[in-house]
């Protein structure tokens, strides 16, 4: 059949090609072993010394002051609430360029001496006017460290922990009525509020007086780190207090 044969010649050919594939590769291996083999060089002992990794210090990072004066390393923080977001951190100039804005729980990581600086910017004598109120901030923690003869840091840290309400008012509507009813305010909006009053209060004392601007801020703050009802923050945290305690 012609069928068969071309089979068989088939099977023939495939035979020969693999007598030729394994006489070529034991050709290959007999020069392989005729070839001398190339000594490796002998790769000289070196004895690895310990070096101790000692850490890098970067000149002047653990000494940076506010304004160049004020050590933040001192400052006590006693309300365990607002401690997570009292932004202590060194920083030689408070100027982020608003870095962290729009970011949930971005002002958190912003300092407080900035934050206080950003919330002085109010009416038309200071809106927009960064420098200006820097230094309005600046001269006024001096005026701070003259008066008391502590760390301005310090007086204004407790001075936003007694201004920061610990109550307030929400509305309940219920058909057609609303009711007032008191709730506990959350420690980043507490902080918020005491910044806001303390700024408020610095800015209304100088309306129809002739002391600047940075005496007022200072008054201020001593006076609210001093629980004193004649300062504007602390007045106004006992009447937010009051009105929620009347709506509980």
């Amino acid at each position: 059949m012609p069928g068969k044969e071309k089979t068989k010649k088939k099977v023939k050919r495939v035979k020969k090609i693999k007598k030729k594939k394994t006489e070529e590769i034991k050709k290959e291996e007999k020069k392989q072993q005729k070839k001398p083999k190339k000594e490796k060089p002998k790769e000289a002992k070196v004895k690895e010394e310990k070096v101790e990794e000692k850490p890098v210090e970067v000149e002047g990072a653990s000494q940076f002051l506010i304004f160049g004066k004020y050590d933040v390393s001192e400052v006590v923080i006693s309300d365990a609430g607002l401690s997570r977001y009292l932004n202590l951190n060194p920083i030689a100039i408070p100027h982020t360029g608003a870095k962290f804005a729009n970011k949930r729980f971005g002002k958190a990581k912003v300092s407080i001496v900035e934050r206080l600086i950003n919330n002085m910017m109010r009416t038309e004598n200071f809106t927009g006017k960064k420098m200006k109120t820097y230094k309005a901030v600046r001269n006024a923690f001096e005026i701070i460290h003259k008066k008391t003869k502590k760390n301005p840091l310090q007086v204004l840290v407790d001075a936003l922990q007694n201004a920061a309400p610990r109550e307030e008012i929400t509305r309940l509507r219920f058909g057609g009525i609303s009711v007032p009813k008191a709730v506990d305010i959350a420690p980043l909006r507490r902080l918020d509020t005491a910044l806001r009053n303390i700024s408020k209060g610095a800015v209304k004392s100088t309306y129809k007086n002739k002391k600047p601007i940075e005496r007022c801020l200072a008054d201020e703050i001593i006076m609210a780190s001093n629980k004193e009802m004649n300062s504007f923050s602390i007045s106004k945290k006992e009447e937010i207090e009051r009105i929620a305690s009347s709506a509980r």
